[in-house]
């Protein structure tokens, strides 16, 4: 066995332990909300501080991030073209497929793959900070229809404690300083609770996933599922890959955290975003469900051809 595929069943023995605690009772699966928001708030963003001040700067500005965008820029452009010109969906409801089609779990998924798959949890920081600081703004300004002003879209990432930890870790990295390990200690020690709390969690929710009921929609949503999860699972990754292999010529561990970070699944705050916007909500859903299903084996087969 490879050391990929190796880490990865490392990385979902510990994601099916979180199962098993929800279906043995040992906790509910409302829990996976406190577990979630103590890697959130806490754990990981203290593990990302860590990482990213000792970060190689060429890692942090590598070109994988460019085959992210390229890969992000095009699943959306398939989606939206297809649900505004040929399904007359709204603007909104497109913008929750656009962003179901592409923005990938970096935080619960990516973190833990960086660390035990890649060898270096710093290669995920481009992409928080990409979906963080210019996705999201621009996704709410969209879906608010006007109602939030672009300052207040824009200062949004500096309330994620993902994107301010890793921006000061990034300050740091660029400015050579190095803090005394009296305070980096207490840090790491935060942050080595990251990747198992939020795997646990992770395992929980797909659980709970199982025994919620289902989001109330209207009817005739298959075929955008269908579109978003297509978009997601498969050509995201490969519009990664062949931009990553054949644009820049990328090959080795670089190609891999290309077409990996590409395979995440659609992240769970698409959802919460749904949620709050009242659209698309079993859209949102179910890609989020459908695409964590797939993930898994889709980059184990990744890890074990590329790695």
């Amino acid at each position: 066995m490879s050391g990929v595929v190796a880490a990865f069943v490392a990385l979902v023995s510990v994601a099916v332990v979180g199962y098993l605690i929800g279906m043995g009772g040992l906790l509910r699966a409302s829990d996976e909300l406190v577990l979630s928001r103590l890697a959130f708030f806490v754990a990981t963003p203290a593990l990302m501080f860590a990482t990213v001040s000792r970060a190689d700067l060429r890692i942090l500005f590598s070109p994988v991030l460019l085959t992210e965008v390229v890969a992000v820029a095009f699943v959306q452009l398939v989606y939206v073209l297809v649900a505004r010109l040929a399904w007359r969906r709204d603007r909104r409801e497109a913008t929750i497929g656009a962003l179901a089609s592409s923005y990938v779990n970096a935080g619960n998924l990516g973190v833990p793959i960086a660390i035990y798959v890649l060898g270096d949890g710093a290669l995920v920081a481009p992409i928080l900070l990409f979906q963080l600081i210019v996705l999201t703004p621009v996704s709410f300004l969209i879906l608010d229809k006007g109602g939030r002003s672009v300052r207040a879209a824009l200062l949004l990432p500096l309330r994620n404690p993902l994107t301010v930890a890793s921006l000061l870790g990034l300050v740091l990295a660029v400015s050579g300083i190095s803090l005394p390990l009296l305070i980096m200690r207490p840090v790491e020690l935060l942050g080595g609770a990251a990747v198992p709390v939020a795997l646990v969690a992770y395992g929980l929710s797909l659980y709970g996933s199982q025994r919620a009921p289902a989001a109330p929609e209207a009817n005739g949503v298959g075929k955008d599922i269908f579109l978003a999860v297509t978009l997601k699972a498969f050509v995201q990754p490969a519009v990664a890959y062949l931009t990553a292999r054949l644009a820049l010529g990328l090959d080795g561990s670089a190609l891999l955290a290309a077409t990996l970070f590409a395979a995440l699944p659609t992240a769970q705050n698409i959802y919460v975003y749904a949620v709050n916007y009242d659209t698309g909500r079993r859209l949102a859903r179910s890609a989020v469900l459908l695409t964590t299903g797939l993930s898994i084996p889709i980059m184990t087969t990744i890890g074990a051809v590329l790695g």
